[in-house]
């Protein structure tokens, strides 16, 4: 391991103070190239690259502050051993060598045991997005084990698999051609908190002309400085998307010549959009038919036009369907002909990385177990409670389940399981550390190699340590070498040093591809994929389909049994879908971040805390007058699942029906010790696994 940083990238000024190139680690689609001082072997500032082209010398509020993450007195610095009951939090110290000689002795045991050891699951997500600190090491190790895979669609996997049904794979227009835009979409995203370099073309789109519409249940901090916002019932976008597609054919407003070249299934649209005239879609969604014609109509005409969607309206029963029906738009309209038209969820696909030279599924075939069953990280409750044969070991690193996964109560009673041997690998003492056996101290992003690509932008990025680490903190990466070598190991790749990693992301046979070099990479911090400066991907078709068209008819879908047309799921939880369940809990409620949070990244830091003051639930006047609330009113939200308290802000902020609990808290540092997940639902979403976190019935009380 290379765990000192010894040539790193670094500029030396008059003073003697280094300057580091970076990246930011966590799961935002703008992935910010940093830069980061040094003085003494001590990081005293953190800020935007200037030079990046998106990241343009800006850090949101979270990451400026990164500092007081990395040097935070609550870091963990050294291995521990539970002392305490599960949950009470209570450890004590031990070496290294204890740590990883105990985790490699549970794994040989349980691996030799009747169970196999596919009873081993690993649980890890987007803690960092970095390819060496995530998406290599662990899956080499975990791959080699046999252990159980683990299916990540906590966050965006419906999506992925919407978009790729009608477009062939997470791909879309440029980012950095929004501000040229006549009329944009903002639809179930709220990115002043989750996207602030997109937010700033989408405002110097404004200042330009350009009308902005948000289409969210929620009036967000985005959804008030844009032009309009139409506010649909949660679960309902596919139904407004039909309709606005029932109007653009009508009135032949579609784009015949780029429909008739470049897509696939034109009258199979046709003749579904019938049935989602805006008068009914009125009906299911909550918005007024002439808004949905007005929309329609708006769209259709302006140019270029571009929508910018992301993963919130996909967590619901539909949500998959949902991203396969809007992204559909752009192609009736023939959006794609211009580098600021079309859509956008991620722009993933476009950088080819070498997947398979990373996570090494080949090991697969060199472990006891090489079929090994898959469990999705969202069902992680049922998981634990009841999977055969049951679970026994579990790795967490990256990700803090007992906040952030669904259905709380499941979540901690299968944590709780005295024969569940737990390792967690983390830089804070989290909610889910409390139900470690082992407590392993990891590094952060100054202390470690990392390289990255965006799901917002075009750019592969690299991290170089700038600091060494903090105590005994040690890397993702490192520990599972050391694991691997306790579990006898001896494949070359288990020796691959970060930067050998590094390399082979980059070593990718795809032309947008060529030309990256990693000596280069981390001399300069970044570079953009091969793609032309006026990039408009689709404007000649060329969609990575199996027809090589934007598919509104999809075979692949029809294939696995699926509607191969956009339609509309309803949600699982909502007036119209659950009459029975509606009675007794008649509020939908969502669950989107707070601005000073990141999941649960920053929760527990005081500028955070301080900054967000409390839970809180947005209620609407006609809403809480009907249940004696007033504003500051301490309030429950409760259901069948669950509950959890927050502090009650009467507006119209949200919509009649909806309530609004930004989030997430951990659960230790919220008043009552609960936070929203108490009332999440494990369920999933019909194609790609994903969560379902907005597919929520409440009922809200006065305390």
């Amino acid at each position: 391991m290379n765990d000192h940083p010894e040539g790193i990238a670094a500029a030396r000024t008059d003073t003697g103070r280094r300057v580091v190139r970076a990246a930011c680690p966590h799961d935002c689609p703008d992935t910010c190239a940093m830069q980061v001082t040094v003085e003494d072997g001590v990081a005293v500032k953190v800020e935007g690259a200037k030079d990046h082209p998106f990241t343009q010398g800006t850090l949101c509020n979270k990451v400026s502050r990164y500092l007081e993450r990395t040097y935070s007195g609550d870091r963990l610095l050294h291995p521990q051993k539970r002392i305490g009951a599960k949950g009470e939090g209570r450890f004590t110290r031990i070496s290294w060598d204890e740590a990883l000689d105990t985790i490699a002795a549970r794994f040989r045991e349980i691996s030799a045991s009747g169970d196999g050891p596919g009873a081993i699951l690993p649980y890890d997500y987007a803690g960092t997005m970095g390819l060496v600190q995530w998406k290599s090491m662990g899956k080499r190790l975990f791959h080699r084990l046999g252990a159980s895979l683990l299916e990540r669609g906590i966050c965006s996997s419906a999506g992925k698999e919407g978009i790729r049904l009608t477009l062939g794979a997470s791909v879309g227009m440029d980012p950095e051609r929004f501000e040229d835009a006549k009329l944009i979409l903002i639809w179930g995203t709220n990115p002043i908190v989750s996207n602030l370099h997109q937010w700033t073309r989408v405002q110097e789109a404004k200042r330009r002309g350009a009308r902005i519409v948000a289409i969210d249940p929620y009036r967000s901090l985005s959804a008030e400085k844009c032009t309009d916002h139409i506010a649909p019932l949660p679960g309902t976008d596919a139904a407004l998307a039909l309709a606005m597609m029932h109007v653009i054919i009508g009135e032949n407003r579609h784009d015949r010549d780029y429909v008739a070249r470049h897509t696939l299934g034109f009258d199979q649209l046709a003749g579904r959009v019938k049935e989602y005239p805006p008068e009914r879609v009125a009906k299911i969604t909550g918005v007024p038919a002439e808004r949905i014609v007005g929309l329609a109509r708006d769209y259709a005409s302006a140019r270029p036009a571009a929508i910018r969607l992301s993963y919130g309206m996909q967590r619901y029963a539909g949500g998959a369907s949902a991203v396969r029906t809007i992204t559909c738009l752009p192609a009736l309209t023939g959006a794609w002909r211009e580098p600021a038209g079309g859509i956008l969820l991620s722009t993933g696909g476009w950088l080819d990385m070498n997947t398979a030279a990373l996570e090494r599924p080949d090991l697969l075939q060199a472990s006891p177990n090489p079929r090994p069953r898959c469990i999705n990280m969202s069902a992680i409750g049922d998981a634990l409670l009841e999977a055969k044969p049951p679970v026994r070991a579990l790795y967490v690193y990256n990700s803090n389940p007992v906040t952030v996964a669904p259905d709380s109560r499941r979540v901690i009673a299968g944590f709780s399981r005295e024969d569940l041997f737990c390792v967690v690998h983390d830089i804070f003492q989290t909610d889910t550390a409390d139900y470690a056996d082992i407590l392993l101290p990891a590094t952060t992003q100054l202390e470690q190699w990392d390289i990255h690509t965006g799901y917002g932008h075009l750019y592969v990025l690299a991290n170089n340590p700038a600091i060494a680490p903090l105590g005994e903190a040690l890397p993702n990466s490192e520990v599972f070498r050391r694991i691997a070598a306790r579990m006898g190991f001896d494949e070359p790749c288990f020796r691959d040093s970060d930067e050998d990693i590094c390399r082979q992301a980059i070593d990718s046979k795809n032309p947008r591809m060529q030309g990256m070099d990693w000596e280069q990479l981390k001399q300069t911090g970044f570079k953009r994929v091969n793609v032309p400066q006026l990039f408009a991907p689709f404007a000649e078709g060329g969609f990575p389909t199996p027809s090589g068209q934007c598919e509104f008819f999809s075979a692949t879908a029809q294939k696995t049994g699926l509607d191969p047309l956009p339609t509309w799921v309803p949600p699982r939880e909502s007036v119209q879908s659950a009459p029975d369940l509606a009675r007794r809990y008649p509020l939908a409620m969502i669950s989107p971040p707070a601005r000073n949070f990141l999941n649960s990244s920053f929760a527990n830091l005081a500028f955070a805390i301080d900054s967000e003051g409390k839970p809180k639930l947005d209620i609407h006047p006609d809403d809480a007058a009907a249940r004696g609330i007033e504003e500051g009113n301490l309030v429950r939200i409760f259901n069948a699942r669950g509950e959890f308290e927050a502090a009650a802000r009467v507006s119209e902020r949200a919509r009649p029906g909806v309530v609004v609990a930004l989030s997430v808290w951990w659960k230790k540092l919220s008043p009552d010790g609960r936070n929203a997940n108490e009332v999440t639902s494990q369920a999933l979403t019909d194609m790609g696994g994903g969560a379902t976190f907005y597919d929520c019935l409440v009922e809200v009380a006065r305390l």
